[in-house]
């Protein structure tokens, strides 16, 4: 069993910064999951380009206010506390906060936590980083 404080971790090298988000990796690859389980906090006025082409991600909106929008549609979606979107198809996003918002994140596969976001907005594949 794998108890674990979101807490505790933020004080920990699993919490992940970029300019306007921080990310605490509750479960990790090595964790042996087969997912990652992740709580994202972005910065209110903030927005932010992803596309993960190699990773599926689920997305459970707790708190805050904003929006996505798919860029293969150019679909947006509001994303209040209860909304859930999930990357099925490794879709190319714009995720934009009007206010804080706080993000229960599951990836498959799962991350490592040493991955940084690459130029295009995604992470690199698991093989890449082992070499």
């Amino acid at each position: 069993m794998i108890v674990r404080d979101f807490n505790d971790l933020r004080k920990t090298d699993r919490a992940v910064s970029d300019a306007q988000w921080t990310s605490t990796r509750m479960l990790l690859a090595d964790d042996g999951m087969g997912f990652s389980f992740h709580i994202t906090e972005l910065d209110a006025g903030s927005e932010h380009t992803f596309e993960y082409k190699h990773h599926f991600e689920s997305v459970y909106c707790m708190a805050g206010k904003g929006s996505i929008t798919d860029l293969g549609t150019g679909e947006t979606h509001q994303i209040t506390p209860g909304v859930m979107y999930a990357l099925n198809l490794h879709d190319r996003h714009i995720l934009r906060a009007e206010e804080k918002l706080v993000m229960a994140c599951c990836f498959n596969p799962p991350v490592t936590g040493t991955e940084v976001h690459r130029e295009d907005g995604s992470y690199a594949p698991a093989e890449e980083l082992a070499d």
